[in-house]
């Protein structure tokens, strides 16, 4: 099916393009409720389904808030825009590129400078501590790049990030951000989230000036070992149930 097919009018439960289209438009519209959002900057790409060499994310120039299923563009790993109006961002496609094409389970790529995993980025020897049972779920899945280069306007710089993230799902960027991937919007979503809940948490210590109490190591291996078991499709049910207040909200964002 050509992309252009997938319109307003299609059924998402029977267009993966269109239901593809409809959870990157609502992240984008969750990304200001939380704000995961940074005026017309940061990126959230998700893989075109069926077209691994094409990725769909908003052109630049718009607020998150102004994006609909149907005005995200879909680019090539050049940054050539296939489908759409507009143009991505250089570093969009710097960043999120060489992820898509080299990590299989990276369908969808959330780059973001929230406050507080920003924050943990720009501290010395930033690392998330084992203080909450949520800091928990991100044992052994956190890589840091320690090493701010400037902008990330090349595809040297991306390929570089891309390394360093390695098998991982979620990278601090030094002075920078946070990238998190995920074979879906709601996964990715879900770990984003919670990472920044995780940064706060962390930061409200840290202020505080008290003496962080620190999880056991064996206590943080069971725990994370009990989240990788856990057989709960929390992520989906949470993204499903505030997709459910955009429609009642924003319900444009599909269109």
């Amino acid at each position: 099916m050509a992309l252009s097919e997938a319109t307003q009018t299609t059924d998402p439960a029977t267009d993966p393009i269109r239901q593809a289209r409809i959870d990157l438009a609502a992240f984008h519209r969750l990304a200001v409720r939380f704000a995961m959002d940074d005026g017309i900057w940061n990126h959230f790409s998700l893989t075109v389904p069926g077209r691994p060499d094409l990725f769909l994310v908003k052109a630049h120039g718009l607020l998150c808030c102004e994006v609909t299923a149907s005005n995200l563009i879909a680019v090539d790993s050049a940054g050539k825009t296939v489908e759409g109006q507009g143009i991505a961002e250089t570093s969009g496609v710097c960043i999120h590129a060489p992820i898509h094409r080299g990590k299989a389970d990276a369908a969808c790529v959330l780059h973001s400078h929230m406050r507080y995993a920003t924050w943990l980025s720009m501290i010395e020897g930033g690392r998330l501590m084992p203080i909450n049972q949520n800091s928990l779920r991100y044992y052994g899945r956190i890589s840091y790049d320690d090493h701010y280069n400037g902008l990330a306007d090349t595809p040297d710089e991306g390929r570089r990030m891309a390394e360093v993230l390695g098998d991982n799902n979620v990278l601090i960027l030094a002075n920078h951000g946070v990238i998190v991937t995920g074979p879906t919007v709601a996964e990715a979503f879900y770990d984003l989230y919670y990472l920044e809940l995780c940064c706060k948490e962390q930061f409200t210590i840290v202020s505080s000036g008290a003496e962080p109490r620190l999880i056991p190591q064996d206590v943080v291996a069971l725990t994370q070992s009990q989240f990788a078991g856990f057989d709960d499709p929390a992520a989906e049910l949470f993204f499903d149930a505030l997709k459910r207040r955009l429609d009642l909200e924003e319900p444009d964002y599909r269109d």
